[in-house]
């Protein structure tokens, strides 16, 4: 039994070692493919992380073009606001004058107005 047991400690001590050499074992060569397979990989993700960082730049300055129109468009909104608040203010005052004289001009000059575009549009 002892001697069994030697053969086969010296089986997996000198296993792979032929007369003259060492025996060229498979998994040497396939743990060279999986090395190459993971290098190819490895570059794979390489050029896929460098595109999401490209793109990723490209969607920061696009949502900074758009932030920097919205403002615009804010403060654009705002000053019409200002108009549209002076333009109501003196359609109270014509209102509350109540002059008749006043309402007359008043609805006159908005059918000028609309005449002459209607006129200008055809």
């Amino acid at each position: 039994m002892n001697s069994r047991r030697e053969r086969s400690n010296r089986a997996a001590l000198f296993d792979g070692i032929e007369e003259g050499g060492i025996r060229a074992s498979s998994s040497y060569a396939s743990h060279e493919m999986d090395e190459q397979e993971n290098e190819k990989a490895m570059d794979g993700l390489q050029d896929r992380v460098n595109l999401l960082k490209r793109l990723s730049g490209d969607i920061h300055e696009e949502v900074d073009t758009h932030n920097r129109m919205l403002d615009r468009m804010g403060n654009d909104m705002d000053s019409s606001r200002g108009v549209l608040s002076g333009t109501m203010d003196k359609f109270k005052m014509v209102f509350e004058t109540k002059s008749s004289q006043r309402m007359f001009t008043l609805v006159a000059s908005f059918v000028v107005l609309f005449l002459v575009v209607y006129y200008l549009t055809r």
